[in-house]
């Protein structure tokens, strides 16, 4: 009998002692827009809207991304690939450009005789401050960048603790 309320004790010990609750102890999931047009990046998570910075990008043409070397900022979604800090950018969150999709566009931007025919595609976009004190060429939205997105350094060090690696990152018109 002794035995029998043993069990019976620490079937009830397991029973109160175990959580049937799941708990989600995963970080919280966020993604970007970037919109060219209005020199925005905002990010949103789950719930909705939480941040809103200003940016700036290559050139003053705020076309999408023909080949390398032509200083536009691409257009399409991407992922955040590598985050790091930067020694002249303060911090560093490279996209994984050119995805499957930028090779078709500007494949098919070769055929049409858009960009020349030995053009390369490029690389090494990503989202990064300015040099230091010189956060004034995002408050005059001054596009200076290889194709890049910029943001003030405070900022960019704020996007930096908020985004992690695998984050989605839409750039629009």
């Amino acid at each position: 009998m002794k035995w029998c309320s043993g069990i019976f004790t620490c079937a009830i010990i397991l029973f109160v002692c175990t959580s049937f609750i799941s708990v989600n102890n995963s970080l919280p999931t966020y993604y970007v827009i970037i919109d060219k047009s209005d020199y925005e990046l905002s990010v949103y998570d789950a719930e909705g809207w939480l941040v809103t910075y200003p940016v700036v990008f290559g050139n003053n043409d705020l076309g999408d991304k023909m080949m390398e070397g032509d200083r536009k900022t691409p257009e399409g979604t991407f992922t955040i690939i590598n985050k790091r800090v930067h020694e002249k950018w303060n911090r560093f969150m490279m996209l994984d450009y050119p995805t499957k999709e930028s090779y078709v566009k500007f494949n098919y931007r070769k055929q049409l005789g858009q960009i020349p025919a030995k053009a390369n595609i490029g690389g090494a976009i990503g989202i990064h401050g300015v040099w230091p004190h010189e956060d004034y060429t995002i408050d005059q939205y001054q596009n200076w960048t290889q194709g890049c997105i910029s943001l003030r350094n405070q900022d960019v060090e704020e996007l930096y603790r908020i985004i992690t690696l695998g984050t989605k990152v839409t750039i629009r018109p």
